[in-house]
């Protein structure tokens, strides 16, 4: 049995509060290119047509996905050999180092084709960064918490994921009031991301204080790490089967949600509808604030009725709903100088809902799912191809959709498409609760 060390409610929110900061920092890191991705466009691919700039700013945004189940790979191996808190640390210092460059680069009108290279590049780091960090907090708060409410106590991590979509939204408004447009398309648009070197330096200043999960203080005091946790997580057949349970009927489904309900949506409302950017992110940064306490909700509720539920839930309302509220918003911006607000709003808050019932209790279902000592690395490698690959390529294909089609709502066969199957596999294979075993 997987007995977590006792920790006292004090401890716990120093563990909650320590690995959320960072997080929510690296997040905040990663999502500032989807945020700029039209400056980022306009500076790095200059002569293309508008929508062509886009969709290769949104190439070299999927990069970063494409990258984190590597970075799953490097980081989950280091964290389940040398531990959870110095894989931390690694983790912070490349995804800062690396998102305060790309406030440094050059454009393509300094330096021609290495101003995108040098992008592509740190953009590639960024997302080996994030690959070995969500694994580890969401591992170390798992591993402090009582079984018996890990779904409650992981689901403050599942918040920084949109409390750093949130941050970058705001960060970016700030500096847009603060500079005249041209002077923010020009050069305002770096600011947010040499901002990160402040907020990465708070972040290392609190995580040095950590100490080491227990659990794996435990298993290291005993001499029973893993020597090879990428042979004992891929090869053991049945560690195989739970890892491709995790990626099938699970992650790839949140990640298709999550993306599409907080990013698309983003894209969606800009591009295709052609609504003031300025307006599209003020009313994303007041749902994604009024429906962030949800991901405490159902991650509370998934430790009593159970984590499968809510998932399976949330992928098959997403199904018929991605549509139907899709719709609701072209039908509200149908007129996009005066868009209706409450139906825009209602709309979102509605879509980030079927976010946070499942992404709220997917930590604990993962952590749950795998044994401690190769932990880090099992989970690690499906949440990140799940969000990563399936969930990241999210903005690009449904773009390209719309714009292959003509169809407004072309770009939605992708994601729902990737919720049904998600919707088939995990009905059939993932548990109905997964207790902790090992």
């Amino acid at each position: 049995m997987d007995n977590t060390a006792e920790s006292t409610p004090q401890e716990l929110r120093r563990v909650i509060v320590a690995s959320s900061v960072g997080t929510v920092i690296e997040w905040y890191d990663f999502y500032l290119f989807a945020a700029l991705v039209t400056q980022i466009g306009n500076n790095f691919f200059v002569g293309d047509s508008p929508t062509n700039q886009l969709l290769k700013a949104l190439a070299i945004f999927v990069t970063g996905f494409v990258v984190r189940p590597f970075g799953a790979l490097v980081f989950g191996r280091l964290g389940d050999v040398l531990g959870r808190k110095a894989t931390f640390i690694l983790t912070l210092g490349l995804m800062g180092v690396s998102t305060f460059l790309v406030g440094c680069l050059p454009t393509y009108a300094q330096v021609g084709i290495l101003a995108p290279i040098l992008l592509v590049i740190l953009r590639m780091l960024q997302g080996l960064a994030l690959g070995g960090e969500y694994g580890g907090a969401a591992t170390y708060v798992a591993e402090h918490a009582p079984a018996n409410r890990r779904g409650y106590y992981t689901s403050f991590i599942q918040i920084t994921a949109t409390a750093g979509l949130v941050l970058s939204l705001v960060v970016i408004q700030l500096c847009k009031l603060s500079l005249s447009p041209a002077d923010f398309e020009a050069w305002g648009w770096r600011i947010p991301f040499l901002l990160s070197a402040i907020l990465i330096a708070v972040s290392f200043s609190i995580r040095l204080k950590m100490s080491e999960s227990p659990l794996f203080a435990k298993v290291k005091a005993e001499g029973t790490v893993s020597k090879n946790p990428l042979r004992e997580s891929f090869v053991n057949p049945e560690n195989r089967r739970m890892v491709l349970i995790a990626l099938f009927g699970a992650t790839a489904g949140q990640g298709v949600i999550w993306y599409t309900a907080q990013f698309y949506v983003k894209t969606f409302l800009e591009t295709v509808l052609k609504v003031n950017a300025t307006y599209v992110s003020n009313v994303l940064i007041v749902v994604l604030l009024l429906a962030t306490p949800l991901f405490v909700y159902f991650g509370a509720l998934s430790d009593r009725i159970g984590r499968k539920k809510l998932m399976m839930l949330a992928c098959a309302l997403s199904v018929p709903l991605f549509p139907i509220l899709f719709g609701a918003l072209q039908w509200a911006c149908s007129n996009p100088a005066s868009p209706n607000t409450l139906v825009v709003g209602t709309s979102i808050f509605l879509l980030v809902t079927l976010v946070t019932m499942i992404y709220g209790p997917i930590a604990a279902f993962l952590v749950e799912l795998f044994p401690v000592r190769i932990r880090y690395t099992s989970m690690s490698l499906p949440y990140h191809i799940g969000n990563g690959v399936f969930g990241g390529f999210v903005p690009l294909i449904a773009t390209a959709l719309v714009a292959k089609t003509g169809s407004n709502l072309a770009g939605l066969i992708y994601p729902c498409s990737i919720a049904l199957i998600t919707l088939i596999i995990g009905l059939k294979y993932i548990p109905e609760r997964t207790e902790a075993t090992h």
